[in-house]
């Protein structure tokens, strides 16, 4: 399925403004199979909170690498369905052309959206990777054979870099502008550290 999903991905210029972007994230029970499926948008430029949701149910599909968006994906729209202000785009925690079969969680959202969307991972991909320079800003491409299908980038001086690829309606250097634009203080960009963070405080509560 990932494999004849992928050719329906779309490298391009998006469609508008980007103004307003979504980050998303998934939270675990360590001890339970519950999860927390955040979104919150902010708005480019100021990074003023414009909307925000929270959705809470539990994983129905097991972990399986190469497969996170088979896991992750059903909570993330849940809680994209939630909000109230639609985003220009969504960055995903998460890989999107720089995964095995070029269809990572952030392409699988895209293309099911059918909205410019960017993967945004913490992890190296399964492909090589150069270190870029240790100032902020610095970048180096990833290939997937002779073909460049993402970057790591330095968001933080000397800090470890984040690994952008496109998930779908974007091209990879409006992807790497967009995210360095949008972490200017710290490693990950502002609206997936919000979705983070809320999503943690979100699970530490009952029910």
């Amino acid at each position: 399925m990932q494999s004849e999903l992928a050719s329906c991905v779309v490298v391009a210029e998006p469609p508008g403004d980007v103004e307003s972007v979504a980050g998303l994230d998934i939270a675990y029970d360590k001890r339970s199979d519950e999860v927390v499926a955040t979104a919150v948008v902010q708005r480019r430029g100021d990074l003023a909170e414009l909307d925000r949701s929270v959705v809470r149910g539990r994983s129905e599909f097991p972990y399986v690498p190469g497969l996170l968006a088979f896991r992750e994906l059903p909570m993330l729209l849940r809680a994209v369905e939630a909000l109230t202000v639609e985003p220009d785009a969504y960055l995903c925690d998460g890989y999107g052309l720089t995964h095995p079969r070029r269809f990572g969680l952030a392409c699988h959202l895209g293309i099911v959206l059918d909205t410019p969307s960017i993967g945004v991972a913490k992890s190296p991909p399964h492909l090589p990777v150069d270190e870029p320079g240790p100032v902020r800003g610095a970048w180096t491409s990833i290939y997937g054979g002779e073909e460049v299908i993402g970057c790591a980038l330095r968001t933080r001086e000397n800090v470890k870099p984040v690994y952008v690829s496109v998930g779908h309606r974007c091209t990879l250097a409006t992807a790497r502008d967009l995210v360095l634009e949008l972490a200017p203080r710290y490693r990950l960009p502002e609206p997936i550290r919000a979705a983070d963070h809320l999503g943690r405080r979100r699970l530490a509560e009952p029910g």
